[in-house]
């Protein structure tokens, strides 16, 4: 396992990062997965003796059970909770109530006590915005935010499922007010979904930003379960057709994986995880599993070497159709 420093920091996080979203199942979120207590100490101990130390979580993960159990499990197992960088995040609805959801200051204060009551810990590593309020002003947001990282709550701050714009206002707002800045974005990318790459990867290269990805085999279609003549009839693809994919591109993709996978004796999964680890934008990957077997398999993802000319096949594969004003950038700086 190796360990990257997360953006312009000097915090060390494995590059895969244990993600939590399958612990528990309340309401809409059984659909992810419900696992129990036990497995989750099975597979937090699985993932620690691996080498993860990052471990990433949300307020709304079944409706905070997962936040109960993650902390619990920790404590089952007596690991060191100051060996982990611990990750959760705010926005979404926790309850019926007019300011139950969002990115207020009330909200944003509220939650960041109910997650640490459920996590049983005294900070939070990465406290990050779940997504863009648009009823709440930036300004506010982040000055909440900086309010918990000055009273010791929250250590680093972050953001997820923006867009370019709306990180590169974050952050000119926290400097010419002079608060805590995010580090990181938590973001979709996967082999069959690089649109990222057009506007949010520049953005992140350019401000030396950390990217943590979500969903990176696609909500399970790069799981080598499906292909274009095979699909199963159970599956988190199957109950939550989640985030939405080019099927027939993505298809053709995963026979190139397919042919790389057997020429190594590997998984066409290890090859989706093994390709994000190659990119250099990518800080660490969140893996979501729900036993140990697959948590395994994405372990593995981290000895796959992959040869210029496979990366060369996958690129040609996956690539993104010309874009303006992409291509025109392009043309233009050629040679500068």
């Amino acid at each position: 396992m190796k360990f990257n420093l997360l953006g312009n920091t000097g915090l060390k996080v494995s590059e895969l990062c244990l993600g939590t979203m399958t612990f528990g199942g309340r309401g809409f979120w059984t659909a992810i997965g419900t696992l129990p207590q036990a497995e989750v100490n099975v597979l937090m101990k699985q993932a620690v003796d691996a080498g993860i130390n990052f471990i990433d979580t949300a307020n709304v993960y079944s409706e905070g059970l997962s936040e109960e159990m993650t902390g619990q499990a920790i404590r089952d197992l007596g690991l060191n909770r100051d060996e982990l960088v611990i990750a959760t995040k705010v926005r979404g609805e926790m309850g019926g109530g007019p300011n139950e959801s969002g990115l207020n200051r009330k909200h944003i204060l509220q939650q960041i006590d109910e997650s640490l009551s459920r996590l049983k810990m005294d900070y939070i590593d990465l406290y990050q915005i779940h997504g863009f309020d648009p009823a709440a002003p930036m300004e506010e947001t982040l000055e909440a935010l900086d309010s918990l990282v000055k009273n010791g709550k929250v250590r680093y701050i972050g953001c997820s499922n923006l867009a370019a714009w709306q990180i590169m206002k974050a952050l000119g707002i926290s400097e010419r007010k002079n608060l805590s800045t995010f580090i990181s974005l938590q973001a979709y990318y996967t082999i069959a979904g690089r649109d990222l790459e057009r506007e949010l990867i520049p953005m992140l290269t350019d401000q030396n930003m950390g990217l943590m990805v979500w969903s990176p085999l696609a909500g399970g279609l790069l799981s080598g379960k499906f292909s274009r003549n095979t699909k199963p009839a159970e599956g988190r693809r199957v109950n939550f057709d989640f985030p939405p994919v080019d099927l027939e591109k993505a298809y053709h993709i995963i026979e190139v994986m397919q042919h790389i996978a057997d020429a190594k004796g590997a998984t066409v999964a290890q090859i989706a995880l093994a390709w994000l680890l190659y990119q250099p934008s990518v800080t660490s990957i969140i893996i979501g599993v729900k036993n140990p077997d697959q948590l395994s398999d994405d372990l593995n993802s981290v000895n796959i070497q992959l040869t210029a000319g496979e990366l060369e096949k996958l690129d040609q594969a996956s690539k993104l159709a010309p874009e303006y004003p992409g291509w025109m950038i392009e043309r233009q700086t050629a040679g500068r």
